[in-house]
């Protein structure tokens, strides 16, 4: 049977006609709220952990944890019909502040780290729901390249921030101070999200809570976006668990990964973020699948080289670097491409839906990505992640000549 709930109508709020410029400044805070617990979890956790003395297999099965990531289009239905987008967020960022902090005070050893963990992941994964929705009803389709590249830009900022300045705090400091200071950055976020103006929500006639679901998997062609949406980042999925041990394996210090790493892949990273929105807003988004995704492909071939010629320092900050610019370029084509196939009055529910796929595919790497290398080696792990991004290239032809119902897909604007 059909679960069904009254609709609670949303208040009114700014609309498309509020100016772009305002629209990007909450745009980017929210990215930023959304990347800061993303990079506790997978960035601050991992070096964490092998600076502890846990081995790949232990910090490869971290990528389990983005299951709820996964798995939110089943609760994102829940977010499209009650409350805010406001509420979710502040609600969310709280509970996440006080789990922190907490984090800071556990045993490394126990269960209860991996309760935290887990309830982290799961109030992030409801936060980003309600994020991703207010961005796609605050743009149109010809903004997502402009509003891709902020949010991108201020993810990262904010995924680097955890992943950097925790890091670092923690070799000056030590770790259980350095998680204190992560929960005061995320109360502040709560905080300042109380100012957020909420957006005209457009409610579906439709009582039915899975009625966005099957509008979109109803859609002619949709299994290419499902597998595309599944295998486009499988190579940076997997790439990414063994970057944080390779560096700490590299003989560098926590110092160095807070400061030398992070700085340089936060300018990485924007710069990445700015030229893939702009790449993509000027020649289209399949365009730019193909072009920035197979810079991105590439990334996993800066490690390769890394760590067969023995992983000197200044090699490893190099393709730390690398990486960090090749990831912003292809995902800010993959994501434009995935807001442009939802339907704005099933924003958060259709693209919880696509978005959890990528999480599903760091869940799949996680699942080998340790043991593998630990049994091939760093430099031959890195070329096998190289080639599990190719497959997706060969999707793009039919996803170009997909029809959907919305009708928003853009073309590539030198065929305009």
């Amino acid at each position: 049977m059909a679960l069904n709930l009254a609709v609670i109508p949303a208040a009114q709020e700014p609309t498309l006609s509020t100016p772009l410029r305002v629209r990007l400044g909450w745009i980017a805070a929210l990215a930023f709220a959304s990347g800061f617990p993303f990079g506790l979890v997978n960035e601050t956790v991992p070096i964490f952990l092998r600076v502890h003395g846990a081995s790949l297999v232990d910090i490869g099965q971290l990528n389990k944890l983005s299951l709820p990531w996964s798995l939110k289009w089943l609760w994102a239905p829940l977010v499209d019909r009650h409350g805010s987008r406001r509420v979710w967020i502040v609600a969310c960022l709280s509970g996440v502040a006080v789990l922190t902090l907490l984090l800071g005070h556990l045993p490394l050893t126990g269960a209860g780290l991996w309760v935290v963990l887990v309830a982290i992941v799961v109030l992030s994964a409801t936060q980003d729901v309600a994020i991703d929705a207010y961005t796609i009803q605050t743009t149109t389709t010809r903004e997502l390249g402009v509003a891709n590249s902020v949010r991108i830009t201020l993810y990262r900022i904010a995924m680097l921030m955890a992943g950097g300045l925790l890091i670092w705090l923690a070799g000056r400091i030590g770790w259980q101070p350095s998680f204190t200071i992560g929960s005061l950055v995320l109360a502040g976020l709560a905080l300042c999200a109380l100012l957020l103006p909420m957006v005209t929500r457009t409610l579906a006639t439709s009582t039915n809570l899975w009625e966005p679901v099957r509008q979109l998997f109803g859609r002619k062609g949709i299994w290419a976006v499902i597998v595309f949406a599944l295998i486009f980042k499988f190579d940076i999925a997997a790439l990414e668990p063994m970057m944080r041990p390779f560096w700490v394996d590299r003989g560098l210090t926590l110092e160095e990964i807070g400061a030398i790493i992070t700085s340089g892949r936060l300018i990485a990273t924007v710069a990445g973020a700015a030229a893939g929105g702009v790449f993509t807003s000027r020649y289209g988004i399949f365009t730019g699948l193909w072009v920035l995704g197979l810079v991105q492909a590439c990334s996993s071939l800066g490690y390769w080289a890394t760590a067969h010629a023995g992983g000197a320092k200044g090699l490893v900050v190099a393709a730390a670097y690398f990486e960090s610019f090749a990831a912003g370029l292809g995902t800010a084509a993959y994501l434009a491409f995935l807001m442009s196939v939802c339907e704005k009055r099933y924003a958060a529910t259709q693209f919880a839906v696509l978005s959890a796929l990528l999480a599903l595919t760091r869940w799949i790497a996680g699942a080998f990505s340790g043991r593998l290398a630990e049994q091939v080696g760093y430099a031959n792990y890195f070329l096998v992640t190289f080639f599990l991004g190719l497959p997706a290239f060969a999707l793009i032809p039919r996803l170009r000549h997909s029809q959907f119902e919305n009708d928003e897909l853009p073309v590539d604007s030198a065929r305009a």
